[in-house]
């Protein structure tokens, strides 16, 4: 499976159970990158995919049903149990750092190499770094 999440500077994913930020940029990347196949995502996240072009697959363990080659947008950790079913992970990086005790459980630079990274502006952050690691 393939994830998608949203980390800060200093990889903080969510603060108090909720999500740390959003971007509609972010979202409409996503779906492009999705190309009308399904993205499986938590209640929660799905909350936040109002587009009419989305095709979300809720389950309260996205990361145990989606399979592979699937997408799947994490917004909380643990995804460490998982690790043998990740080929790629997609990061949507914000160029701020947030309140978080939450944060990416993986070790990026074990079983993963930078495959892409750019910026992008986005609608509520000026500047979002979408970077894809490949294993």
């Amino acid at each position: 499976m393939i994830v998608l999440l949203c980390v800060d500077k200093k990889n903080g994913m969510a603060f108090h159970q909720r999500r740390q930020s959003l971007d509609r940029a972010v979202r409409a990347d996503i779906l492009t990158m999705a190309a009308g196949k399904p993205i499986w995502m938590t209640p929660y996240s799905a909350r936040q995919f109002i587009e009419p072009e989305a095709v979300i697959q809720i389950s309260e363990s996205p990361l145990c049903q989606a399979g592979e080659g699937a997408l799947c947008f994490m917004e909380f950790p643990p995804l460490s149990p998982d690790l043998d079913r990740i080929e790629a992970l997609v990061l949507y990086r914000w160029d701020r750092v947030y309140p978080a005790d939450q944060w990416l459980d993986l070790d990026l630079k074990a079983g993963f190499w930078l495959a892409s990274n750019c910026d992008f502006s986005g609608y509520s952050h000026e500047k979002i770094t979408k970077e894809v690691y490949q294993r």
